[in-house]
């Protein structure tokens, strides 16, 4: 319900269509020195470009398996959010009544108060997302060209619409400005809804184990919020990702150097058979390098835009989808009339926000 489509190979191609300009002219340099200038010499071993390519290689595959645990944690962080909506919307059903009620409500009133239980956790939710889609320095998604033309594409709601804005018809009057003057709008939502538990127990609309039961679920949510936040501004470790980079540009650079005399020597091999093709034999290290220079770059590039699961790319969960899944569960467990349901959110060019 909540997958979303990895790049196609035309996908791909776009998305760093920039660096393989850059790496094109990349893997040209060393030939034109080599075959037009005739500067023989232009030409490293491969055993030092091999060891440095091991280590590219290490320190990639560790770059990529942290970020993908890191969205991994995300994903089951939400599941977890996910379950405790639902559970708090079936207690808001179920367990707001008038049997031990000392101020009984009318069927009416009752409603009021599910209704407003159930929208306020809705505006939970938003001021989750909203904190979650806040740009951050190391973020990736507004730094490269081709990240921004994807996230235009997708159009994060959350980049677009304010806070007040998004939570208005979901909480009483008079509690959207004193949420979004908060620095945590969230958790100050999330107090009110433990305010209101109080208030509803004092009146006995709820009884002691109902009361507990429903605060335990609060605390749930509480603990959801707080993992989110905490991959949010806990990044992936700044030493790492800057030896990650130093490395692989090293190791880029290199390639060309090491292959050019390859397909020179390939090329003075097949002399006798095919004489005019052997004089230009060398310039297909071009396609070659070109091929192995964008494959560890694209890797690296993968892994540096999957360690940030809430900043909006492509690939990041998609809590926006998921929120508004659970708004529409939770409402029509409430009986909310259809029509005033918002419908899920459809996937743009097959891919979920």
């Amino acid at each position: 319900m909540y997958t979303k489509r990895i790049f196609s190979p035309r996908d791909l191609l776009i998305w760093t269509r920039r660096e393989l300009v850059l790496l094109l002219g990349i893997a040209v340099v060393p030939v034109v020195l080599y075959d037009v200038l005739d500067q023989r010499w232009i030409y490293l071993p491969w055993l030092p470009i091999a060891l440095v390519g091991t280590a590219v290689a290490f320190i990639l595959s560790f770059q990529n398996n942290a970020a993908y645990d890191r969205t991994w944690e995300a994903r089951k962080i939400w599941g977890g959010i996910v379950n405790s909506s639902r559970a708090w919307a079936m207690m808001v059903n179920d367990f707001i009544s008038n049997r031990v009620a000392t101020e009984p409500a009318t069927d009416a009133e009752l409603r009021k108060i599910r209704q407003r239980l159930v929208r306020r956790h809705v505006a939970w939710m938003t001021s989750l997302r909203h904190a979650l889609r806040a740009s951050r320095p190391w973020e990736h998604v507004n730094q490269e060209k081709t990240n921004r033309e994807w996230a235009a594409r997708i159009q994060i709601r959350e980049h677009h619409v304010s806070l007040a804005e998004d939570i208005a018809d979901s909480v009483e009057p008079g509690e959207g400005p004193a949420v979004c003057g908060r620095a945590n709008p969230a958790a100050q939502i999330l107090a009110l809804q433990s305010r209101d538990l109080a208030g509803l127990r004092e009146r006995g609309l709820i009884d002691d184990f109902r009361h507990v039961r429903m605060q335990d679920v609060l605390n749930e949510l509480v603990y959801g919020q707080g993992k989110s936040e905490r991959i949010k501004n806990f990044p992936y470790p700044r030493q790492y990702a800057t030896l990650n980079l130093t490395l692989l540009w090293i190791f880029i650079v290199l390639i060309p150097f090491g292959l050019v005399r390859e397909f020179a020597e390939l090329g003075e091999e097949i002399a006798s058979v095919a004489p005019a093709l052997s004089q230009r034999f060398v310039w297909l290290s071009v396609p070659f390098s070109l091929v192995v220079m964008w494959v560890f770059h694209t890797i690296e590039r993968i892994g540096r835009t999957t360690e940030n699961p809430f900043e909006g790319s492509v690939n990041d969960v998609p809590i926006s989808t998921m929120s508004r899944a659970i708004e529409i569960d939770l409402r029509q467990m409430i009986g909310d009339d259809p029509a005033s349901i918002p419908a899920p959110l459809e996937p743009k060019h097959s891919t979920q926000s």
